[in-house]
């Protein structure tokens, strides 16, 4: 924030009529502006030119800025990376994961394109693409991704490392941030060093020089524009262009070298300044909508096979039993694989497969109505390769059977 350009020349021009005044006063305006020197109060009339800049003075007197705190996005960055391919995932038995599922404003299923997992107290790893993500169930967490390291605790204190700007302007990256609780914190980057208290007081280093807010109405401010001092009674000084201005806080004061009494209101306290604001907790992203099952197709098929093999039955026999208990008002069942073979093979492939489990279930009394579908290679899990070399652990978890049920 830059603080406004005042239209000094009116001021300077008052000045310089000020200043061309006859350097033999009258004695008894030389005893006045004696007298008011040694604090006693102004005689209102007693220099109609002193008044008249002293008036000009009071109405441009330069206000100390507020400490304002620099756009901190927060954890957002990191969550947009976290959310670009992010769900939760529980892996109650070896083969087969249920998982909340989670849809975009427009009702379509957000899928995982990484490894995930959450363990028994709901704390979720995520190792991907996008960074390494380790989220408590309350919001907390950390996150190292391209923009910096992120810790984010449950009461939104918590700091950044990296990238602390929004938008599109790249000089407001890589800034230092500390944010507490009660709204006290710190930030170092681009927009220079701000400390606040939380409370109200704070100091501002940076551009538009240094800014001190004491938090019970005073404060100062040495900038381009001189150095202003504002003390809570209303007093205060401003050695700027026009030389030094004094302000006594009873609506006199003293302006011009030498000083001379005049008029001048009592100074507003300044403002308090603000507080950090918390940081923001991780989520996954979308909205609850339902569950989504997974079978590793390692349970259901051979290599390469979409003939359910006979020693899935039991499994299969759990979940119809399960499904015939869950109220849903849509089921899906997706046949999906890996990238190995052509396009047209993989799709055709995973079409069988879904339709197989859509069978199976519907003879076991369940999921008469659930529509099935093959999505091909065209929506993984996990990456096929990793730096162009082949990641057999992520083609085995994208070739699957999902189960999806919107409730």
């Amino acid at each position: 924030m830059r603080p406004h350009v005042f239209p000094w020349l009116l001021l300077f021009a008052a000045a310089l009529a000020a200043c061309g005044r006859e350097d033999a006063a009258p004695a008894p305006a030389a005893a006045a502006r004696t007298a008011t020197a040694a604090g006693a109060e102004a005689e209102p009339d007693a220099d109609p030119d002193a008044q008249k800049l002293a008036d000009a003075v009071a109405a441009q007197f330069p206000a100390i800025p507020l400490i304002v705190v620099p756009e901190i996005v927060g954890v957002t960055p990191a969550q947009r990376a976290l959310e670009s391919a992010m769900a939760p995932a529980l892996d109650p038995i070896a083969g087969v994961s249920v998982s909340p599922a989670r849809c975009d404003g427009g009702g379509a299923l957000l899928r995982d394109a990484g490894l995930t997992s959450v363990d028994a107290q709901g704390q979720l790893s995520r190792i991907g693409e996008d960074g390494i993500f380790k989220i408590g169930a309350d919001g907390s967490g950390t996150a190292n991704y391209e923009g910096g390291l992120i810790t984010v605790n449950a009461d939104g204190s918590g700091s950044i490392n990296g990238d602390a700007g929004g938008g599109d302007d790249e000089d407001r990256e890589g800034a230092l941030v500390r944010v507490e609780a009660d709204g006290s914190g710190s930030y170092n980057g681009p927009a220079g060093v701000i400390a606040l208290d939380g409370k109200g007081a704070g100091t501002w280093n940076g551009d538009s020089g240094l800014i001190r807010n004491n938090g019970d109405g005073s404060g100062s401010w040495n900038g381009p524009l001189g150095l202003v001092t504002i003390n809570n009674d209303g007093s205060g000084r401003w050695n700027g262009p026009l030389g030094l201005v004094v302000v006594n806080g009873d609506g006199t004061g003293l302006v011009d070298t030498p000083a001379r009494p005049v008029r001048l209101p009592a100074l507003p306290k300044v403002p308090p300044a603000g507080r950090f604001p918390p940081l923001k907790k991780f989520a996954p992203p979308g909205a609850p909508c339902g569950y989504l099952i997974t079978l590793n197709d390692r349970v259901l098929f051979d290599f390469d096979k979409s003939e359910i093999r006979t020693d899935a039955a039991k499994v299969l026999d759990t979940l119809a039993a399960a499904l015939k208990d869950v109220r849903a008002s849509a089921m899906e069942i997706g046949g999906h694989t890996d990238a190995k073979g052509s396009d047209d093979y993989n799709l055709a492939l995973s079409q069988r497969r879904a339709l197989a489990v859509a069978a199976a279930l519907r003879e076991r009394g369940a999921a008469q109505q659930a529509q099935a579908r093959g999505y091909g290679e065209a929506q993984p899990v996990a990456p096929n390769e990793i730096a162009g070399q082949d990641n057999p652990g992520g083609r085995q978890l994208n070739r699957r059977v999902e189960i999806f049920l919107r409730t």
